[in-house]
Parts: C-alpha cells; sequence; structure tokens
C-alpha cells in the first residue's frame, strides 16, 4: 500500500497510525501534490496533505481501500503549530482507514509507548477528571475504557512519583541483564541466547567475570557522581538460568560495591517455573532480593509447547510454592493475552487460577510480534493478528479491579496485537518503584551486562540521554574494555548537569 505526503513530513506518524489497521503491511512511501499521482486505476493509498494559507492551515486525508473511498477534511490556524498539524492529520488519516475498515481502536491514535504521561500531565496542568477524559477523547479519540484505566494508573502512580521527586534526583534505578534463556520463545525479540548450547555454557562464566568487573566500575563512578541506587532489578533473559552460586557471586559484587542504604526493593525475574530451585531462592534470599517474577504466560500446557516453553503449568506451582516457603512475599506474575493457540476460555482459566493463587502483582501483557520473533518469520500473520486478545484484556481487568488488584505501570508496544497495552495490576502496598520510574522516564536507569541501556535523566534542565552497552553476551566479553568506557559518559552527564 502507498501513503502519498502533500506538504507534510509526518512518515513515522502517519505510518505508526496505518499500522494499527494493518500491522503486517509493508507501506511505500510517495511524496506528490496530487492525491492520485503514480497510482493505478484501482490501488489502494492513503493521502495526507497538509496546505497553508494566509487564512487557515488545511489539512485533507483521503483513503482508497478495497474500491471504496472517504474523506476527511480540517482546518487549524495559520500559524498553528507543526505538532498540532501531525496530530490533526494523524487523526483525519485514523478516521478516513477506520470508516474504510470498520476498526476501532480503542487507544485511538495513541500509538506511543506511555499514554500515561500524557495523563500526568493533563493532572500537572490542574485539569478535572471529567476535563482530562474529553481532552483524551477529543485529541486522542481514546475510548472511554481506556481513558479510565489510563487515569487509575496514573492516579496509583502519583504517591510514588512525589516521593521520587522530593528525593532530588539522588538515587538512580540499578539493573543487571543476563541475558540468557533455557529456550527461545517464539514471540520473544529480547538480545537473549540459549544457554543449552555447549557454546554459550562456555560463554557464560566470562561473562559474569566481565559483569562482575563492570558492576565495580560503575559504582565507582556513582560513587563519585553522588548517586545511590534505590532499586535493583536484575532482568534478561532469565537470571535464574544461572547457577546459585553463579548468581550469588554477581549479587555479592553488587552488595559489595554499591551504598545499598536508600534500596526500597530488589527484584529478581525468576521467568522461567524450569529454572527455579529452592538452592537459587535461598542465594536470592540471601543476597537482599525482596521482590521475584515467576511467570507462567499461560496455565495452558498446550499453548506453552506451541510458544517454545519448556516448563509445564505444575512446575510453575511447584516453583511458587517454593518461592512462599523461602520467605518471598512480594512475588509477581506474567501472563500474555493473544498466544498463537489460546482461546478466550483458557485465557480466563489462566487469569481466575491465578486469583486464586493470589501473587502480589500480576502483569498482564498483550502479544507483540516483533522483526526478530519467530512469529513474525511466517507469511500467514493471520493466526497472530486475529484473535481474541481485546476479549481477554478486558476480562482480565474486570477480574482483577473485583479481586482487589489495581493497575500502577502501563505501556504500549509496536505492533500489538488490536494496539492494546500492557498493564502491571497489583495489590496496594506491592507497588515496584523500578517499573513505574522507568515506564514514566522519571529516574535515571544505569544498566549494567549485555544489551544493557542506560538511561540518563535530567529532569531539571529536560535532558536525557542513552549509553548503550554491547548487545550480544560474546560481543560484551571481547570488547569489553571499549564498553567500559562508554560508562564515563554518565560522569560527564552529571557533570553537565551541575
Amino acid at each position: 500500500m502507498k501513503i502519498i505526503f502533500s506538504g507534510n513530513d509526518y512518515k513515522y506518524e502517519i505510518e505508526a497510525v496505518m499500522k494499527l489497521f494493518f500491522p503486517a503491511q509493508h507501506f511505500e512511501f510517495i511524496y506528490a501534490e496530487k492525491e492520485a499521482a503514480e497510482l493505478a486505476a484501482d490501488e489502494d493509498y492513503v493521502f495526507a496533505r497538509e496546505l497553508r494559507t494566509k487564512r487557515k492551515t488545511l489539512l485533507y486525508a483521503a483513503a482508497r481501500i478495497g474500491g471504496k473511498n472517504c474523506r476527511r477534511v480540517s482546518s487549524l490556524t495559520p500559524n498553528a503549530a507543526e505538532g498540532e498539524c501531525e496530530l490533526e492529520l494523524s487523526k483525519l488519516v485514523y478516521q478516513s482507514v477506520s470508516a474504510l475498515t470498520g476498526i476501532v481502536s480503542e487507544w485511538g491514535i495513541v500509538t506511543g509507548v506511555r499514554p500515561v504521561k500524557q495523563v500526568n500531565r493533563l493532572i500537572d496542568k490542574g485539569l478535572t477528571k471529567d476535563e482530562i477524559f474529553r481532552t483524551l477523547q477529543n485529541d486522542y479519540l481514546i475510548s472511554p475504557k481506556k481513558c479510565s484505566i489510563a487515569y487509575d494508573t496514573a492516579v496509583s502512580q502519583a504517591p510514588f512519583l512525589k516521593q521520587l521527586e522530593e528525593s532530588g534526583g539522588s538515587t538512580f534505578g540499578l539493573y543487571v541483564s543476563v541475558p540468557f534463556c533455557p529456550s527461545r520463545c517464539s514471540y520473544c525479540s529480547f538480545i537473549s541466547q540459549s544457554a543449552s548450547g555447549a557454546g554459550v555454557k562456555k560463554i557464560i562464566p566470562a561473562y559474569i567475570e566481565n559483569l562482575c568487573d563492570e558492576i565495580r566500575y560503575t559504582a565507582k563512578l556513582t560513587e563519585r557522581i553522588g548517586i545511590k541506587p534505590d532499586t535493583i532489578y536484575f532482568g534478561g533473559g532469565t537470571p535464574t538460568v544461572l547457577t546459585a552460586p553463579q548468581l550469588g557471586r554477581v549479587m555479592l559484587a553488587v552488595s559489595e560495591s554499591f551504598d545499598l542504604s536508600q534500596v526500597h526493593e530488589y527484584t529478581i525475574e525468576a521467568g522461567r517455573p524450569d529454572t527455579v530451585t529452592a538452592e537459587k531462592l535461598e542465594a536470592m534470599k540471601q543476597g537482599g532480593c525482596t521482590r521475584i517474577s515467576i511467570n507462567p504466560q499461560t496455565l495452558n500446557d498446550d499453548v506453552l509447547k506451541a510458544i517454545g516453553r519448556e516448563h509445564n503449568t505444575q512446575q510453575f506451582y511447584e516453583s511458587f510454592k517454593l518461592a512462599r516457603a523461602q520467605g518471598f512475599d512480594s512475588i509477581n506474575t506474567d501472563v500474555i493475552a493473544g498466544l498463537p493457540t489460546d482461546t478466550l476460555e483458557s485465557f480466563k482459566r489462566t487469569i481466575d487460577e491465578l486469583i486464586i493463587l493470589s501473587p502480589e502483582s500480576i502483569t498482564v501483557h498483550t502479544l507483540s510480534v516483533k522483526r526478530s520473533a519467530r512469529l513474525n518469520g511466517s507469511d500467514d500473520k493471520s493466526e497472530v493478528f486475529k484473535n481474541p486478545a481485546a476479549e481477554m484484556v478486558d476480562y482480565a481487568a474486570e477480574k482483577l479491579y473485583a479481586a482487589g488488584y489495581k493497575p500502577y505501570y502501563l505501556y504500549k508496544q509496536k505492533n500489538m496485537v488490536d494496539n492494546l497495552e500492557n498493564i502491571g495490576w497489583v495489590k496496594s502496598g506491592y507497588e515496584s518503584l523500578y517499573n513505574i520510574y522507568i515506564m514514566e522516564e522519571v529516574q535515571t536507569i544505569i544498566a549494567m551486562g549485555a544489551a544493557g541501556s542506560t538511561k540518563l535523566v535530567d529532569l531539571k534542565n529536560g535532558r536525557m540521554k542513552r549509553v548503550f552497552n554491547y548487545k550480544y553476551p560474546l560481543e560484551y566479553n571481547k570488547h569489553f574494555d571499549i564498553m567500559l568506557e562508554r560508562k564515563n559518559e554518565i560522569e560527564e552527564f552529571y557533570a553537565e548537569e551541575k
């Protein structure tokens, strides 16, 4: 399909809107004055025009899909800002294509990662709840249902954001990457490697050696800067693919190197139930971990096989029981709506059974098919993009609200089925500060390990900067000294802030 631009270059946003309707479509971009330029008589297209005159800014969108046509026109003031024009033209494109396809996105034209930031911005302006809802519905075409869940999420976050603000920027989140998994899930695009191969097993000892060196090096930087971690998060990959002694060694490097006097939570993703053992849980507990994730993704064994998970439902229950016995009183479980071969009834059973199990938080993800995921290698994506994910997400929200959980962080990703979202649901008192701060981009996150992405945040001066580690463990090990030099950019960033 062709997308034709006239008088504007809003390629990124218009393409993102079109992906809401055609997530697996390849678009060709044309810049021309006329609507049907260079097109065959029956060719599908979208035309987006901006025309500025002395009296007004004219915005015009047209679409032809399957031989049917639709047009939408609007106008703004002659000196309307570019961002305002981009937003209005995106709405016109959305409305034209929606009218032709019958597809309605509950998030409207919101394609960004962090929709709750918009709500927080409106709250900061002093708008009432009703005014916020009207703004979200009129400006972004968001449904009342999603307005409500975004608003509830913002309310849940408010006291923790205020708490962070009062800290004066003296803290940061510490992320440790362990990019290895027992196997690779079909939907996964993370930089993780299967730990089952002999080659990877040889890499891990050297990786741990370098990771501990990076931890020590980074700790000295942060000490000179004068900032301390208030959250620690081990992610990946699956950190518990390491042995108990290996996990203990990395955790010891953290505790010996950093001043942990300000740490409020210490999370480790024990994501795969088949990697959880009593010995590893004991090592994590002794190392200071206070919160873990054990992620079934589904409690349907057939679906687990279909997506390449090597554990079964019984192993999930056993690992959860082990964690409780080890004294973990803050456990998160992840599930995914829209997995291949999963059904609405199967997903409902998963949610119902997790609520009975009563973990402190339940994160409901929606399937997102990234370019590097195995699922995206198939020519026929109808199985992926046509499923009951929206009904699954609605059911989860209804049941979790009723069970006393509340939404406390929310984010979106590209290529999510039905343009849906990921939501962290939590019992009051068990909110993860790390998840809130990273999603709302209000705190520096310093990452260590392969594929680690440090995000430096200076709210006072409106600055952000990323510092990337090498992606793959082999690269990380090979170019470790070069990568370590990049860490000096953290100190430079804070020096500029002063």
